[in-house]
């Protein structure tokens, strides 16, 4: 199938474990993805097994980003550790003229994004939408319709219960140049800012709904959702926990890499996301359950890239899901994929 300039998507790491579900989706809504990316053997044999066309670009090589991004309509970055893509992919995106998404899980490279890029965009009415992801992204999907015509809030909390956690090897190297970055501390939001810790995240127990039930999780567990969240809603504090087993199995050099057991390349991995908003005593939730973290991370994405190029968008600039997007609207549309409580 022949791309045209509207239907053409550049991804950036196209050949990684994520990268490649995407492509898959892409194709799957008919859009035409361009194979772009930092190694051009990997990028070579991807080419070959799915018939779309490759353009190798080192990350620090702005010429031959401009060329990856040639006559596309928006590109998708999947390439991983964040911290060294985002901005040269993010700039080369505004010297095109196309908008920028990213699947980005790392806390420093999103708030490097929202802190770098937000004015710039801004003024040029480009959109940036960091972290469109399961971490980041759906999380504050639910967290904004849990809100619904609450304006503030006092606390939010996003529960993730993973029934294991088997990291890619993007995800670990991710995770290391985070570690690096972050040093001694680990971070929190708490009292409307962000906060610099030096102790062990406490463990407690999480009322999971059923079928999964109450379970040991690692609270001050953050993760991106907690910068996506905090980028447009008024809530005081921000939390997210992680299962206990889940984040023994990330924390484990020995866990292997995920497996995948069907024709779509999923692992087995299930997970259920519990979200809490509180406000004055009144509590609102939501909850999504689905399959594979990395799997599902796709239609996120490539759902968010249709609305972004629909012009279903409520605003332009460096914008979090839960604010460019109608959230009760994108969750339904995520169906197919995510099972969602009636109150979500």
């Amino acid at each position: 199938m022949n791309g045209t300039a509207h239907n053409t998507v550049a991804v950036y790491g196209a050949y990684g474990h994520t990268g490649r579900f995407v492509v898959a989706e892409l194709a799957a809504r008919g859009y035409v993805p361009v194979l772009a990316g930092r190694d051009a053997t990997k990028l070579t044999a991807l080419a070959d097994a799915t018939g779309h066309g490759a353009r190798p670009a080192p990350v620090d090589d702005a010429a031959a980003l401009d060329r990856a991004l040639a006559g596309t309509a928006a590109v998708i970055n999947c390439a991983g550790p964040f911290a060294s893509t985002t901005g040269p992919v993010i700039e080369a995106a505004l010297r095109a003229g196309i908008p920028y998404l990213d699947v980005a899980a790392e806390l420093e490279a999103n708030l490097d994004t929202f802190a770098h890029y937000a004015d710039r965009a801004r003024e040029e009415k480009a959109v940036v939408v960091p972290a469109m992801a399961f971490f980041g992204g759906l999380g504050d999907l639910l967290v904004t319709a849990a809100m619904g015509d609450w304006a503030h809030a006092d606390e939010a909390h996003i529960a993730y219960g993973l029934s294991d956690w088997h990291p890619t090897a993007g995800t670990r190297l991710s995770g290391a140049v985070s570690r690096e970055r972050r040093g001694e501390y680990r971070l929190r939001y708490s009292g409307g800012t962000w906060q610099r810790r030096t102790d062990t995240p406490p463990t407690t127990e999480w009322p999971f709904p059923a079928p999964m039930g109450p379970r040991p999780v690692v609270t001050e567990f953050t993760m991106a959702d907690v910068v996506t969240v905090t980028d447009h809603l008024l809530i005081r504090d921000v939390h997210t926990h992680m299962a206990v087993g889940a984040a023994q199995d990330i924390a484990s050099s020995e866990t292997p890499t995920p497996t995948a057991t069907d024709e779509l390349g999923r692992s087995d991995q299930t997970f259920l996301v519990d979200v809490v908003v509180r406000s004055g005593g009144v509590e609102r939730r939501a909850v999504a359950e689905g399959r594979d973290i990395y799997a599902v991370t796709a239609p996120l994405v490539v759902e968010a890239l249709d609305r972004v190029l629909t012009g279903r968008i409520r605003t332009t600039g460096v914008a979090s899901a839960g604010r460019i997007f109608d959230a009760p609207d994108f969750l339904a549309a995520l169906a197919p994929h995510i099972r969602l409580s009636p109150d979500a």
